[in-house]
């Protein structure tokens, strides 16, 4: 059987400080004056050598480790208006606490697939270029927040056509790679113009889905300052009264056409429906990677177990050096 290890410093170094022990331990093992003492020193000399085997981290081979990929692109258009942070979702939360739960599902269901962020509010946004790099999906998501109440002139739910389309153009031309497209918003137009239709990128698209978030009776907006945190107490004021935002499930259901997909109403406590990857990048196992199968925690409960002995044999000679310290104490002979 081949040992393998896997060292947590340049062995070298390990061995010229467990050396520098096992000088210590092995000199008291020969200069012990009783019998007591020499079994106490030779179980710490052992310890020294267990702790040297233990920071070898030896191993043997075999081991196997599998791992899921995703041979697709996926995404991820994110409604940032005002209206996102709308309190209609669960129990007078904002709908973005919907939104990146939902986005974590995709992360779980696509491992290993590339991702791209796009926002959108006044204008459209590449927070993220496509990347395997979900953590950094995670952090966009988390750090995400609406625009400004005092810069938002309106918006349009297919401001983010042109960037939408010229991101999976670029995909396409740089692999082979099926494309998946998530649109999440609530489908309130606030601009005067009519929205842009996302038909062009949806020539491109091989599957997805629109999400859409809010109630027809509509939620409060928090007035938005642009800082890290949630925004300020006051309401986003529709004369005398809060201004409500409300969702358009046909102007979603219009998105949805254009791009090819389904539409689906999110609610809270549920989970999104989501899509397989397309025929041609089905989920499948990478391939098994060589992988070590770690035997250092049998080493470990050795040391544990030294260690223990170790502390019976001190707890034994308490007694007599007790003893011993009483006599000095009275001016008696050790």
């Amino acid at each position: 059987m081949n040992l393998v290890l896997q060292p947590v410093l340049h062995p070298l170094l390990l061995i010229l400080i467990a050396a520098a022990g096992l000088f210590v331990t092995v000199r008291c093992v020969v200069t012990a004056p009783d019998g007591r003492t020499r079994t106490a020193w030779i179980v710490r000399t052992v310890t020294v050598l267990a702790c040297l085997v233990l920071a070898l981290r030896p191993g043997i081979p075999g081991g196997q480790l599998q791992t899921l990929t995703t041979d697709t692109d996926v995404v991820i258009l994110v409604d940032s208006t005002a209206s996102i942070v709308a309190e209609d979702w669960a129990d007078g939360a904002p709908r973005l606490d919907g939104v990146r739960e939902d986005v974590a599902a995709l992360v779980a269901e696509y491992p290993g697939a590339r991702f791209a962020l796009i926002t959108f509010d006044a204008s459209a946004e590449l927070r993220l270029p496509l990347t395997t790099d979900t953590a950094a999906l995670r952090s966009a998501m988390e750090v995400l927040r609406p625009e400004p109440t005092q810069n938002s002139r309106g918006s349009s739910i297919g401001i983010a056509a042109d960037l939408l389309e010229e991101t999976l153009r670029n995909a396409a031309a740089s692999s082979e790679r099926s494309r998946m497209v998530f649109y999440l918003g609530d489908g309130e137009q606030t601009a005067a113009s009519q929205p842009e239709s996302l038909r062009g990128g949806g020539e491109l698209v091989d599957g997805g889905a629109v999400f859409g978030y809010g109630t027809a009776e509509g939620g409060r907006m928090k007035v938005q300052t642009g800082g890290l945190g949630e925004g300020a107490d006051e309401y986003i004021q529709d004369g005398d009264e809060p201004a409500l935002s409300r969702i358009d499930e046909d102007a979603l259901r219009t998105i949805a056409a254009d791009l090819g997909v389904e539409y689906q109403h999110r609610t809270p406590g549920t989970e999104p429906s989501l899509p397989a990857a397309p025929t041609s990048t089905t989920t499948q196992p990478s391939g098994s990677t060589g992988d070590v199968t770690d035997l250092s925690w049998i080493v470990a409960l050795m040391v544990v177990g030294l260690l223990a002995v170790d502390a019976a044999l001190l707890a034994g000679a308490i007694p007599g050096i007790l003893r011993i310290a009483g006599r000095r104490a009275e001016g008696g002979a050790p």
